[in-house]
């Protein structure tokens, strides 16, 4: 889908998301609702997650008015937020609660803390697959070979990163980390489907470092 129509969708259904946003935050199983006695107990990581978010969100909140919601809920403000939030220790024990926490914080919401873990790691080989597969027929099959595995990690009900395994090492950080990302942006067609809203593309090393970001 051309990026100009994904951005026009999503300016037609702003206004209704923040209306939403209520019904999105239940879909997160947070445990709102429940007698005392259903509600499964809060781990201590996500709860530490959730709160940061929710701090953050707050002081979006209390700088930037109730405007900044648009942006950090609707836009994914929240989402890419959660990358570069501190400190790592807390935010990756379940960057999912992280986010849902910055939404409530910046939307005015109470502060109510998940029941149970938001972020999911999903391989998916036949994106890998798909990919490659692209790559072949446009002139791409160099930038692509370093690909070894995709992994969708999943922020809760309806946001997801795409996680790229590169063979690359720490050194290659410059032009061959970044045509991969590149290449894989460029083969990424925008159209997030039923499955959520894909916000950020990372290429990491085998060990897991980060090498690049791209917005997806």
């Amino acid at each position: 889908m051309p990026l100009t129509d994904r951005r026009a969708r999503w300016r037609a259904w702003a206004p209704a998301a923040l209306g939403l946003l209520a019904l999105l935050t239940v879909s997160c199983d947070t445990g709102v609702g429940r007698p005392p006695s259903a509600a499964r107990p809060t781990s201590p990581a996500r709860s530490a997650a959730y709160d940061a978010g929710w701090r953050t969100g707050k002081e979006i909140l209390d700088s930037g008015g109730k405007g900044a919601a648009v942006r950090e809920v609707v836009w994914g403000g929240c989402v890419r937020r959660s990358l570069t939030a501190r400190p790592r220790e807390v935010v990756e024990r379940d960057r999912g609660a992280w986010v849902l926490g910055c939404r409530h914080g910046v939307s005015g919401a109470r502060h109510r803390r998940p029941a149970r873990p938001l972020t999911r790691r999903e391989t998916d080989p036949g994106l890998l697959a798909g990919f490659r597969s692209w790559a072949a027929r446009h002139g791409r099959k160099a930038a692509a070979a370093g690909a070894s595995r995709v992994v969708l990690v999943h922020l809760g009900d309806h946001d997801y990163d795409v996680e790229l395994t590169a063979s690359h090492d720490h050194d290659d950080r410059g032009a061959d980390a970044a045509d991969l990302a590149d290449a894989f942006a460029e083969w990424w067609d925008g159209d997030d489907g039923d499955a959520g809203v894909a916000w950020n593309l990372l290429v990491l090393t085998r060990d897991g470092e980060r090498l690049v970001t791209r917005d997806l």
